[in-house]
């Protein structure tokens, strides 16, 4: 697809086109201008008194009538509305100085903030508010502030609510993920992807709440709890037309009809304003994914990398090249532990896990679905998500402890030591902000400079990942990328610290083979260009032997074999990687059913207490039920989790398939 081919009105172009949006804008222009400039512009006085033309209907004289002391309408409700309005727009924003910053940090952060905010509503909501501003009416008197400002609290409730609901959702996102993971602090996440990721029903709240506060106005005048007469406003209008309704109904009309068009006007604006905004963006993606998805095929075009592939007969480079055979990794991994919190105590995901990573090395963490490979990449980046957590293992990245680290520390490691690739590369980009935005961003945070420097750098980003036309994609918003697009862009801004190591969490998930291959390609080509360590999240053993040096088969949370890909390719050392092996297509036999694993992946709250995969293991005897099953090395550089290693070594299971 073409960089350009499906591009959207801007903000402005969109607001341009809506009439509804002009018209009321216009209006309330009009009752802006005539409110605030009554003293110049009222024909009248707002008590000037008329005896001999009491209740007179539309004249030349009286464009809108008089009312029963003979006073000029249209004055009257040119010098009340800049006290209503006044009114309507102070108590709006008590609402949102209260409501936006306690619903973003409750939605954001969760936990105790989200309990102290939401039970401050639970109060307000539980209030009776009328009762309130009458109290207030009678203790402070006719204040039009103070009761205003008490309106504002109470008015704050459903803020509070919508904006930490949609805060939360915002915050699971995956480009929230992503932010953290370029090093942005929380102050930038929340000011850059959450806040205009919940503009648009905060918009539309905002809106009705100054309408509703403009309502509730009118309705303490109509009672005569506003300014005391002979002090014009619209609601102590229509408590005057209302005396008078039955001998002349026309008094009612005018302050009726302009509170009203009022309201709708606010309306109007608050959703012609959504639909133009962030949250126009965001639609657009949701609209558009499923079809994006549909043209990942040869849209997601090839260009010329910098470095060409090594050939596939090539030998592959040895673990650990990069440090020597004695040199210390990059990253060890020892005994980590993640669970989760669960009504019946904490459930572990991923258990024991002990690996490293050395300079320059390519590892594949490989398994189904459900194995623990994902959650173990994002506890390496300190990002297992609530209510996940490590409890257990060190995790250390040369000479530091990341688990040990607090934000700030993160903030160093995320984007400029450790980079994230992201399985879902359109959900990983934030929808709100052009792909030139998200890559200025964490390369300022990077590289203090100038927003030009920045702008440069991130279009030869684009083009160090083989993006075509890179300025034209700088420019372009994701919904506008194909899958292969997306894909790139996100690993452009993966390396725009320069990490050492690189995480790709299923870089090839839902591409077409051909941009899977280039896909790769381009993993292998930045690696041998940038010397960066790769750990490859993935299922597909077919990637696992394309690029990567070593490889993990986990299952069920645990590792279950471990060597270089040459040897476990040709001789697995467990059971379950001989059922992946056997699975491959290439091995199956043309109009014969494909071998499988028979079973799933057990749930991590029911696994078995010995060996995990005895269940599913045609292999399986009494004894791998019995207890736990520790690793073992049955040979130089190999361990397996299995108590049948002998007899696994003893057969030859890719002959047996092959045949």
């Amino acid at each position: 697809m073409s960089a350009r081919a499906d591009v959207r009105p801007t903000s402005f172009g969109r607001l341009r086109r809506n009439r509804s949006f002009w018209i009321s804008a216009g209006w309330l222009a009009l009752v802006l201008v005539a409110s605030f400039g009554a003293p110049l512009l009222a024909p009248y006085g707002s008590n000037e008194q008329n005896l001999s033309d009491l209740l007179a209907g539309p004249s030349g004289h009286h464009l809108l009538g008089t009312d029963d002391v003979g006073r000029d309408i249209l004055s009257r409700l040119m010098y009340g509305g800049a006290l209503s309005l006044v009114g309507a727009g102070w108590a709006t924003l008590v609402a949102l100085a209260i409501g936006l910053p306690l619903g973003v940090v409750a939605g954001y952060f969760g936990g105790w903030a989200d309990a102290l905010a939401n039970r401050f509503a639970d109060l307000i909501f539980s209030v009776p508010g009328l009762i309130v501003l009458l109290a207030v009416e009678a203790i402070f008197g006719s204040s039009q502030w103070v009761v205003m400002s008490v309106l504002g609290v109470i008015l704050s409730a459903p803020l509070i609510r919508l904006v930490s609901v949609t805060a939360r959702a915002a915050r699971g996102e995956l480009y929230v993920d992503a932010a953290f993971v370029a090093g942005l602090s929380h102050q930038r996440v929340v000011a850059r992807h959450i806040v205009p990721n919940i503009a648009a029903p905060t918009i539309i709240l905002t809106a009705s709440t100054l309408s509703l506060a403009l309502l509730i106005e009118t309705g303490l005048g109509f009672l005569g709890l506003g300014p005391q007469p002979p002090t014009p406003s619209w609601g102590a209008m229509v408590a005057t037309a209302s005396t008078v309704i039955y001998t002349d109904p026309w008094m009612v009309v005018p302050t009726g009809a302009v509170l009203i068009l009022t309201v709708l006007a606010f309306n109007f604006i608050g959703d012609a304003v959504r639909d133009a905004g962030p949250g126009a963006q965001r639609a657009s993606i949701l609209r558009l994914r499923g079809r994006d998805r549909g043209r990942r095929g040869a849209d997601g075009a090839a260009a010329p990398l910098l470095t060409p592939p090594p050939a596939t007969d090539a030998p592959r480079a040895a673990a650990g090249a990069g440090d020597g055979e004695g040199g210390a990794p990059l990253l060890a991994v020892d005994g980590l532990r993640v669970a989760f919190a669960a009504a019946r105590g904490d459930v572990a995901v991923v258990d024991r896990v002990s690996f490293e990573v050395r300079r320059g090395e390519t590892l594949g963490l490989v398994g189904e679905s459900g194995s623990g490979k994902t959650i173990t990449g994002l506890a390496v980046l300190g990002l297992v998500p609530p209510p996940g957590r490590i409890v257990d293992g060190a995790v250390r990245f040369g000479d530091l402890d990341l688990t040990a680290l607090d934000d700030r520390g993160w903030a160093k490691v995320r984007g400029a030591r450790i980079g994230y690739v992201a399985q879902e590369p359109m959900v990983a980009l934030d929808p709100s902000f052009t792909v030139g935005s998200q890559l200025v961003e964490p390369l300022r945070r990077h590289r203090p400079g100038s927003r030009r420097e920045a702008r440069r750098r991130a279009i030869e980003l684009l083009s160090m990942v083989g993006i075509p036309q890179p300025e034209a994609i700088f420019r372009s918003y994701p919904h506008q990328l194909s899958g292969g697009m997306a894909q790139r862009v996100g690993i452009a801004i993966a390396l725009t610290g320069e990490p050492e190591l690189l995480i790709a969490d299923e870089p090839t998930t839902a591409l077409d083979v051909t941009v899977q291959g280039e896909i790769l390609d381009l993993l292998r080509s930045l690696q041998t260009e940038l010397g960066m360590s790769l750990i490859l999240v993935t299922h597909n053993l077919g990637v696992v032997a394309d690029i990567c040096d070593r490889a993990l088969v986990m299952y069920a949370g645990q590792i279950v074999e471990e060597g270089t890909v040459d040897d476990l390719f040709e001789r697995p050392r467990h059971p379950y990687t001989e059922g992946l092996l056997r699975s491959d297509p290439e091995l199956g036999e043309i109009g014969a059913p494909l071998p499988t694993i028979r079973g799933t992946v057990p749930l991590p709250a029911d696994w078995p207490t010995g060996c995990r995969f005895a269940p599913r293991c045609p292999y399986a005897v009494a004894e791998c039920s019995a207890a736990p099953v520790a690793m073992a090395a049955p040979e130089p550089g190999r361990l397996s989790r299995c108590i049948r290693i002998e007899e696994t070594m003893a057969r030859d299971p890719l002959q047996e398939a092959r045949s």
